[in-house]
């Protein structure tokens, strides 16, 4: 059995998986924030994990922690590099991509072959990453994501209100809460549209956290798709591609 880890800057996201079993198709799955970490292993069974698979860019520190909680002594922490599982890497310098968004763009390719695409993944930053139809990862953007946008105007300006991420309000805001909020939604939704023009992509995928809310704002010619854990996706669907890659993240 494999054990797929996606630590992210806010929680840890995991899922099992059978041996041989498609990208997606987990026997189980869930979510913690890192003050939650030491919950982790109670909800992994005790025996049938014979490896994991983690992708951390949450730091050194979760990377000890949860090397010190795993089932199984075969443990590879996913890195970017130039080439895996049939994805080209076009980064300047390929090894400096976050691992997370190397494995949503696997994600995204596995879900949509020869697609042009491009995959949103709306946590604490928003990313922003374009894939070509013939397997190239171009690059992408980054901006803050929703709650630190407008949690940001909170802690920046005298007299703006912290706002909680929540639905586009209808027309032009009347009261200072909505006006943040549309104000947010629009730029992230913005991004993620002009990305697609920019691409002439014919797919987009979001994901994260803050894609239930960002995702209704899109307005794109092909739609969009709204995919839970991509990074878990992508990091599964490596497993049958190409070796596991070993180094930091």
């Amino acid at each position: 059995m494999l054990l797929l880890i996606d630590a992210g800057n806010t929680r840890i996201k995991w899922a099992l998986a059978e041996d041989g079993a498609a990208p997606g198709a987990w026997l189980d799955s869930g979510a913690v924030t890192h003050a939650d970490i030491n919950h982790l292993p109670a909800s992994w069974p005790r025996q049938g994990i014979t490896r994991a698979l983690i992708s951390n860019v949450a730091g050194s520190k979760l990377r000890d922690q949860l090397q010190l909680m795993m089932p199984t002594t075969d443990v590879t922490w996913f890195a970017s590099v130039a080439q895996l599982a049939g994805l080209r890497n076009a980064y300047r310098n390929p090894s400096q991509l976050g691992c997370d968004r190397f494995a949503a763009a696997l994600g995204a390719r596995a879900l949509m072959p020869g697609q042009a695409v491009i995959v949103a993944t709306c946590g604490t930053a928003t990313t922003i990453d374009a894939v070509s139809a013939d397997s190239v990862f171009l690059g992408g953007m980054i901006l803050p994501g929703l709650g630190l946008m407008a949690s940001s105007l909170a802690r920046n300006t005298a007299q703006l209100p912290d706002v909680a991420p929540g639905a586009l309000p209808s027309g032009f805001a009347d009261n200072t809460a909505d006006a943040i909020l549309s104000g947010c939604l629009s730029a992230q939704a913005g991004a993620i549209e002009r990305a697609c023009a920019l691409h002439g992509a014919a797919a987009c995928i979001v994901s994260g956290g803050a894609a239930q809310y960002i995702g209704p704002v899109l307005r794109l010619p092909a739609g969009h798709r709204i995919v839970d854990n991509i990074v878990l996706i992508g990091l599964h669907s490596t497993v049958t591609s190409s070796p596991f890659q070993d180094s930091p993240c």
